[in-house]
């Protein structure tokens, strides 16, 4: 064979290079072309050749001029060009042998001289790899920019299992592949060598919390798409798990029956719950269904993977739900609770929750019983249980009540003490004076703190002898302290009446040697009234002007007429009545110089009303209420 010159190799090269693209062409290629070149005359044969190269020409102008070549060495040319693509070409699986390892690539021989590279990670399936070992790879180019052969394994792998993977494609049949790493969007899975594509939506028949505890495991898989084109493959574990859950539902709608006990493993676990595989459909376990006892979150009960028996409670197949108990195979703790409570046992517990009403009190799991606010404290008005006990507090009760048809047990704290009310009477009989401290006003009377956590009040009419007081901040404040008289004591509904008025003397025993018959005097106009004026007259004494003694005899229509409040008039007293606690009196005189009269006219009250008659108390109100600040 004659040596090959270098301007025809490099023509030779390039033609290979640039016109060759098509992977499909097979090598019947050469030995055709070879059979018609037998059949020519040598000039027919030599316009082939040219024929053939003359695409070259056109590429590449500046390396062809067929002038410059005889017959002979275009003949020679085309026995080499014809011989390679014979043997090599773009697009074939070739073997090649491993010369070298280096530390991110492999350098490979595919003979005729020829050594190309390829990356060391597309060798991870062959670790033991080593020089002199013969592998399949791809040829993609005899030649790149920089003149070296291009070569890849993960292509020939692809190309291997690509026919493999069309036909599971095709026949949708399902194939092995492991996950092998996370990506954006999903999961890198290795299908035979080939690396798919597995979406997030697609791992699994729920959300996946935790992709990174799958990679390393091995599924099958059904392939969904294919694109061999852009080496596209997408695979799908969901299509297989939902085929595999419509048969196992098929089955278990046949056999699952209410109030059946099944065997499952706890797939997922929610705040209100835990969702229960029944061996192919799953099923929730309510966090209310899990314990006859109090707990905070299905956790503390269950935990995924755990295998466990479980009652169907219902089934509704249309809405694919099925709900499950666990506490259901339990013993019910409410049997004979009223034999193992009686009212009046003394008890202790755990407080496992606190609310505006009361506080609920762990007896045992699954019995609790409520410390309503009223029973906490014989003595303390609690505005909320929080400031008693807190959660998690260890206390003792006593049994007020049990209902297990309801599943209510009453209990009290207070009940674990002596009632300091029941030894009031006792230790303060009627008559009693006492300094205590005023801790609170109402309308109708103020509040007295008589001892740590026990208050007496005193009544509006018990404030004053002789002054009618419209609210108990005309004589007291908050916070003074004052003596009082214990009047009564109600132990029974936790009342203490008390008197101001009464830890003084009573004036009106005196009050006709201090204002005797036609005594003169002046007082200011307080009050007005269809029938007549009420007049201060000093001394917290009030006396009352009948409306014929008003104007000097003359008849008077309304006291409005002639006086106003706050004015100043001159007067005789013409009666003094202790009993009553009247005094009645006449006017003299009304004097020049008066305060302004309002723009307003006083208001005239009806004779009828308490305010008329000052001797008739103020009614006490029906119930009232300790107020604790």
């Amino acid at each position: 064979m004659p040596p090959r010159p270098t301007r025809p190799r490099l023509i030779l090269q390039e033609l290979h290079t640039e016109t060759d693209n098509d992977s499909t062409e097979s090598d019947n290629d050469g030995d055709f072309s070879a059979a018609v070149a037998n059949a020519l005359t040598p000039r027919e044969k030599r316009d082939l050749q040219k024929a053939q190269l003359r695409p070259l020409a056109n590429l590449r102008p500046e390396l062809y001029d067929e002038d410059d070549y005889s017959p002979d060495e275009l003949e020679s040319m085309m026995a080499m060009y014809n011989g390679t693509m014979a043997s090599i070409e773009e697009g074939e699986i070739v073997k090649a042998t491993v010369l070298d390892i280096r530390d991110n690539m492999v350098v490979l021989d595919i003979g005729f001289k020829s050594e190309g590279t390829i990356p060391l990670e597309e060798f991870k399936d062959l670790p033991d790899l080593k020089n002199g070992d013969e592998v399949e790879v791809l040829l993609e180019h005899l030649e790149d920019m920089e003149g070296s052969v291009v070569l890849s394994k993960k292509k020939a792998d692809f190309m291997r299992v690509w026919e493999r993977i069309r036909v599971a494609y095709e026949s949708d049949q399902p194939v092995n592949g492991t996950l092998v790493k996370k990506i954006k969007g999903g999961v890198v899975v290795d299908l035979m060598g080939v690396d798919a594509f597995l979406p997030g939506s697609q791992i699994a028949l729920r959300r996946v919390p935790n992709v990174d505890e799958l990679l390393g495991q091995s599924f099958e898989f059904k392939i969904i798409k294919l694109n061999k084109r852009r080496r596209n493959i997408v695979v799908s574990r969901r299509v297989i798990l939902e085929q595999e859950r419509a048969g196992k539902r098929d089955r278990l709608m046949k056999d699952l029956q209410k109030d059946q006990v099944r065997k499952g493993v706890v797939k997922n676990i929610t705040d209100f719950g835990a969702f229960i595989d029944l061996g192919g459909v799953d099923g929730l376990l309510h966090i209310t269904d899990m314990s006859y006892g109090r707990i905070q979150h299905p956790s503390e009960m269950v935990q995924i993977g755990m295998e466990l028996e479980v009652k169907v409670l219902d089934i509704d197949w249309e809405r694919e739900r099925i709900s499950l108990g666990l506490k259901q195979l339990q013993s019910y703790p409410w049997k004979d609770v009223a034999e193992k409570y009686p009212v009046g046992t003394r008890v202790s517990g755990k407080v496992v929750s606190i609310t505006n009403y009361g506080a609920f009190i762990e007896l045992e799991p699954g019995i609790e019983g409520l410390v309503h606010i009223s029973e906490m404290s014989w003595t303390r008005n609690v505005r909320h249980p929080s400031k008693l006990v807190s959660i998690g507090e260890a206390i003792e009760a006593v049994v007020l009540k049990v209902d297990p048809n309801e599943e209510k047990i009453s209990l009290g704290m207070k009940q674990t003490e002596q009632d300091p009310w029941m030894m009031l009477p006792q230790k303060y009989p009627v008559g009693t004076r006492l300094n205590g401290k005023v801790r609170n006003l109402t309308s109708f009377g103020a509040f007295v703190e008589i001892e740590p956590g026990i208050d007496g009040l005193i009544h509006i009419s018990d404030m004053s002898w002789t002054k009618r007081v419209q609210h108990p901040s005309e004589v007291v404040k908050k916070g003074d302290a004052v003596d009082v008289v214990i009047l009564n004591i109600d132990a029974d509904n936790k009342r203490i009446s008390l008197g101001l008025k009464q830890a003084q003397d009573d004036p009106w025993l005196k009050i006709g040697e201090t204002y005797p018959v036609n005594t003169e005097l002046q007082g200011t106009v307080v009050r007005l009234m269809d029938k007549g004026v009420v007049v201060d007259i000093g001394n917290d004494i009030e006396g009352f002007i009948p409306i014929s003694h008003l104007n000097f005899g003359e008849p008077v229509d309304s006291p409005a007429d002639i006086v106003w409040e706050t004015m100043k008039l001159d007067v005789r007293v013409l009666e003094v009545d202790p009993i009553q606690r009247r005094i009645v009196l006449a006017v003299t005189n009304i004097p020049a110089e008066q305060p302004p009269r309002p723009e307003t006219p006083s208001k005239v009250i009806p004779m009828e009303s308490d305010d008329y008659n000052m001797s008739d108390p103020i009614p006490m109100p029906v119930t009232f209420d300790i107020v604790d600040e």
